[in-house]
């Protein structure tokens, strides 16, 4: 199993590693070789209430330009930055900090950024911008989204082979559009290994909410559900939470988190075990530096909606618990994921599609 860590999709390190090089040439090579920065292109992005430290959405997104920057020898603070909202009302100053301070591409994290980061754009026409999880249609804007409903749909699977139950829970941040892509995905991946499994839908109507997120899981759990998937951002922290301190006092129950948006392995340690079965990975750092060597190398799509999957390597499961994650499950989603990329399994990506999906199995 360990050869297969990251299997499903991560295979992106060489992409990863295609990217960092579409940023270089010569020029890079003379200007390392001389000790001088790389590019003098800088970039900067503008977090959401859930901070650079979410150990989800946000984080990812940065980890992704903290890689671009060290790649290309450049400093944070000058070359790279963020600014941290902690309330909606610095977002519209924090965009119009980055473009004060000439930052070529400011990137806003999260649809919440879409009504000032468009505004922003407008009055800015001159500077590039992005926007992850939304769309902005501007011409010097270029909109990220993913294909969430394909990682779902497989982590489903997983969830749908791992219960003892058969019962199994969502938790949802704010019900939207966007987080209705996980939970019809997810649900969808269950029903399509056992229609009969049971699964309890909940939304916090928080991103920023552990305290919310733990209540609710105590509640699932207590009602056997045996497994969560979460896509509620911070909400989640509670969620692995309340599943580490079940399993602290009762080290033979099976209990599981899923993660979302990058591997939250490490979130479900509780001394000699792990309570995350797997994660739904959101290569945002994968799409965010694309999009920035596309800038820097001149071809920035401003005004396109760029969608990242599983064909595109931005969606991914986590094997990393490789004692749960077994060569029967891993095989299972393998074989389903070729499903979808043969267009053999439409996911579903809302509620209705899903009632449609459900009654064809």
């Amino acid at each position: 199993m360990k050869n297969r860590k990251f299997l499903l999709s991560m295979i992106v390190l060489s992409l990863g590693l295609f990217l960092a090089a579409c940023g270089g040439g010569t020029s890079e090579e003379k200007d390392k070789a001389s000790g001088t920065a790389s590019t003098d292109y800088k970039v900067a992005m503008v977090t959401d209430e859930g901070g650079i430290d979410d150990k989800s959405f946000n984080q990812s997104a940065w980890e992704g330009i903290e890689a671009w920057g060290k790649e290309n020898d450049l400093t944070e603070g000058e070359g790279y930055h963020y600014a941290q909202s902690n309330d909606k009302s610095e977002y519209m100053p924090n965009l119009t900090g980055f473009v004060r301070d000439k930052y070529d591409l400011i990137f806003g994290i999260g649809y919440k950024l879409k009504e000032d980061l468009e505004t922003a754009a407008g009055q800015f026409p001159d500077t590039n911008f992005a926007i992850v999880d939304e769309v902005v249609d501007a011409p010097n804007v270029a909109s990220i989204k993913f294909k969430e409903h394909e990682g779902s749909f497989l982590v489903g699977v997983v969830a749908a082979m791992k219960t003892k139950t058969n019962k199994v829970g969502f938790v949802g941040g704010i019900d939207s559009p966007l987080i209705n892509k996980f939970e019809a995905g997810f649900i969808a991946g269950v029903k399509s290994i056992n229609p009969d499994i049971e699964v309890t839908v909940q939304y916090a109507e928080s991103f920023t909410d552990p305290a919310k997120g733990k209540l609710i899981a105590t509640n699932m759990y207590s009602r056997d559900v045996d497994i969560i998937y979460h896509a509620s951002g911070g909400t989640g922290n509670g969620v692995f939470n309340e599943a580490k301190d079940i399993k602290q006092n009762d080290a033979e129950r099976e209990i599981w988190v899923i993660g979302v948006d990058r591997d939250q392995y490490d979130e479900g340690q509780i001394g000699e075990h792990n309570v995350t079965l797997t994660s739904m990975v959101k290569r945002v750092d994968v799409a965010v530096q694309d999009v920035i060597n596309k800038g820097m190398n001149g071809e920035f799509p401003g005004g396109e909606q760029l969608e990242y999957g599983i064909k595109e390597n931005g969606i991914a499961i986590s094997t990393a618990n490789e004692e749960a994650m077994t060569e029967e499950i891993v095989s299972a989603v393998e074989a389903w994921q070729e499903k979808i990329l043969n267009g053999e399994v439409e996911v579903p990506q809302t509620k209705e599609e899903l009632e449609k999906f459900v009654d064809s199995l």
